[in-house]
């Protein structure tokens, strides 16, 4: 059995809906992908994926959509412990080490 489960679009606040299985568990949705971590598109099967790869505007978006890429990532563990990969920096996000004044 299948639910239909709607998640944001993080560029442009679009929804986007998927049917999925209700006992999957989601971690976050992301402009970028996460580190080690393996996606599906939308329109494949995606239980076995560490996530989904949506572009916003496809078929599954409600309205037009932004055409950006996001993803959805579900909780993954290994030796019973979940992971948390550590998530690149955007350039905007960095530190700013200039210390010309």
């Amino acid at each position: 059995m299948t639910v239909p489960v709607r998640y944001y679009c993080p560029h442009c606040g679009a929804i986007v809906t998927l049917e999925r299985e209700p006992s999957m568990a989601d971690k976050s949705v992301t402009r970028d992908p996460l580190s080690g971590w393996e996606y599906a598109h939308a329109y494949e099967e995606f239980e076995g994926a560490d996530g989904v790869e949506i572009v916003c505007g496809a078929s599954e978006t409600d309205g037009e959509g932004c055409g950006e890429v996001f993803y959805l990532n579900f909780v993954n563990f290994e030796a019973g412990e979940e992971l948390d990969p550590p998530t690149p920096l955007r350039p905007e996000d960095a530190p700013d080490f200039d210390f010309r004044t």
